[in-house]
């Protein structure tokens, strides 16, 4: 079989390593994920993306077990909005014993986005582009084979390979404006990133753009009578938390302490106080935001209203959030922490907390995940090579009410039980989320609710007995104040459903990340009789229809807001909004 590309031919793409030996040998579902990876990585190579497929034509030796998995392929090009016919084609034997699945693509001609007497029609004008963007700039901003432009476009998600035409570091909002008005008036696109965690839907689409990392201009300035925080740029949760505990305050943070607060807050925000007080995206009061022009505008209730709306939920397509004002919430303590068995527990205990979240109060904010661990060193006893079932998170109570509420849980006698009164800083820790930079794969869904049917669907994929390689997967209870729209709302009132699932792997290799994208795949479908069909964006790291996060309505009014502000699409988010 040739692997070469003539013309429009892309080449054929299979489930190898980077030697030609095959992988997942008479295992249709993970050969056909790991071809689909390999075929992206191909177009990205090529500078193109899925939207550029014209055909693809999947090769195969069994058409009857390809067709049970096929979605594989196919979900995966519809959330890049490639709309390629797609065809199969039985063949008797492939290039490699148990070799099941090859992929064959034609791309569309290449339409030149930048015609006659624009400043991009080759790599060299975008070079030059660049080195624009630096002269304006020199300290701030490195080109691809500048030392350090390597380590500076790296995002927290290190299977991301993120390659863009220049990275900026800016240390002042000074600086921000001058990159964002030299970059537009050069062609080049703006891609604002604080930490990085979500990065996956941005591969392969830098090429022509200048990924402003915010990194290097944080800060957080609190006021306490007002009970608000000013936190600016790439600020990190860690830093914000830390800054208001001293005076009895927190804010609606997430999981883990190392996420920015922008991408986090602009994006939605879901907090283990989130079903008493809500989105963190709703706390927001004001923000500041350089925009496609260079200039530096306040949005808040009272001045520029359309945008204050557009970006509480509808993320970095505005402009770049250099300053945000949130609210702070009067929790000095709270009963907070974590519950664990052994996996082999999984059948007694996903089901007792499915129906206890039935019925709780809004105080009560809780995630439950299956979790399977390597034997690592540096992970503690109770968690090296162990594969567990934990619930964790917080209890807005006090201590007899909490204990009543958590009652039928530890009527399961988990082995660890660290649930009690904490500080409110210390809530940041019980997720115990990776504490630095990961290479990882993920998926997502928002689902309805759960019956017993659920509940095996879930087993029956990461359960006791399975084989899967996520590293965990998770259900976030939602409801309460998290489900009905808040006053005064941006674009994300409210969150739909009843849970958000989340599932991701640990992607050191390309073959470890087409195993986690196909369990991750794999769960979703088997959970797909009880979802929802849209998607909370912040848990999206992949490619996904943006609208599916948003109402139709506020979604069309998202279009219009971003044409009037950034008429030419110079900012360029994760999400994008078209």
């Amino acid at each position: 079989m040739s692997t070469t590309s003539t013309g429009n031919q892309v080449p054929v793409q299979a489930s190898v390593d980077d030697l030609g030996r095959l992988l997942h040998e008479d295992d249709v579902t993970a050969q056909l994920a790991l071809a689909t990876t390999r075929l992206e990585a191909a177009l990205a190579r090529l500078g193109r993306t899925p939207s550029g497929l014209a055909e693809v034509e999947v090769l195969t030796t069994d058409r009857i077990a390809l067709l049970g998995v096929l979605d594989v392929l196919t979900d995966r090009l519809a959330a890049t909005g490639a709309r390629p016919h797609t065809r199969i084609r039985e063949v008797d034997r492939l290039d490699r014993p148990g070799q099941l699945v090859a992929l064959a693509a034609t791309l569309t001609p290449r339409e030149d986005p930048h015609p006659e007497g624009s400043t991009m029609t080759t790599s060299i004008t975008v070079l030059s582009a660049a080195t624009a963007v630096q002269q304006a700039c020199p300290d701030r901003v490195t080109l691809p084979g500048d030392p350090g432009y390597d380590v500076a476009r790296l995002p927290w998600n290190l299977a991301v390979d993120q390659r863009p035409a220049a990275v900026a570091v800016p240390h002042t909002v000074d600086e921000v404006a001058r990159i964002v008005r030299v970059a537009a008036e050069q062609g080049l696109r703006v891609a604002p990133q604080s930490s990085g965690h979500a990065a996956v839907p941005l591969e392969g689409r830098l090429a022509e753009s200048v990924l402003l990392r915010l990194s290097e201009l944080t800060g957080v300035e609190v006021d306490v009578e007002r009970r608000v925080a000013r936190v600016t740029g790439g600020t990190l949760w860690a830093d914000v938390v830390a800054a208001a505990a001293p005076h009895g305050l927190t804010a609606l943070h997430g999981s883990s302490p190392d996420v920015a607060v922008a991408g986090y807050a602009l994006g939605g925000g879901l907090s283990f106080y989130g079903r008493e007080h809500g989105l963190a995206t709703n706390s927001i009061t004001a923000v500041e935001v350089v925009t496609a022009d260079g200039s530096l505008v306040r949005a808040d209730a009272d001045q520029n209203t359309d945008l204050f709306w557009a970006v509480r939920g509808g993320g970095g397509n505005f402009g770049v959030v250099v300053a945000i004002e949130l609210r702070l919430l009067p929790i000095a303590d709270v009963v907070a922490g974590m519950l664990l068995w052994p996996l082999e527990r999984a059948p007694e205990v996903v089901p007792t907390w499915v129906g206890w979240t039935r019925e709780l109060p809004e105080s009560v904010t809780t995630s439950l995940r299956l979790m399977s661990f390597p034997p690592l060193p540096d992970l503690p006893p109770f968690l090296s090579g162990r594969r567990i079932v934990v619930i964790d998170g917080a209890v807005l109570e006090d201590d007899a009410r909490a204990a009543e509420l958590l009652a039928p849980l530890r009527a399961l006698a988990p082995e660890m039980d660290t649930f009690a009164r904490i500080p409110s800083a210390d809530v940041l820790a019980v997720h115990m989320d990776p504490p630095g930079p990961t290479p990882n794969v993920a998926d997502h869904a928002v689902l309805g609710d759960l019956d017993d049917a659920a509940v095996e669907a879930l087993l029956g994929q990461v359960g006791p007995g399975s084989t899967t390689s996520l590293l965990f997967a998770e259900l976030r209870h939602l409801g309460g104040a998290l489900g009905r729209p808040a006053p005064d709302a941006g674009v994300l009132p409210r969150l739909p459903g009843s849970y958000a699932l989340f599932c991701a792997a640990v992607a050191p290799v390309p073959e470890a990340a087409a195993a986690g994208l196909a369990d991750g795949a794999a769960l979703v479908s088997a959970l797909a009789p009880w979802a929802t069909g849209e998607h909370l964006l912040n848990f999206a790291d992949k490619v996904v229809d943006t609208a599916s996060g948003y109402d139709a309505a506020d979604y069309a009014r998202l279009r219009a807001i971003k044409a009037a502000v950034d008429p030419r699409g110079v900012f360029q988010a994760n999400h994008e909004i078209a």
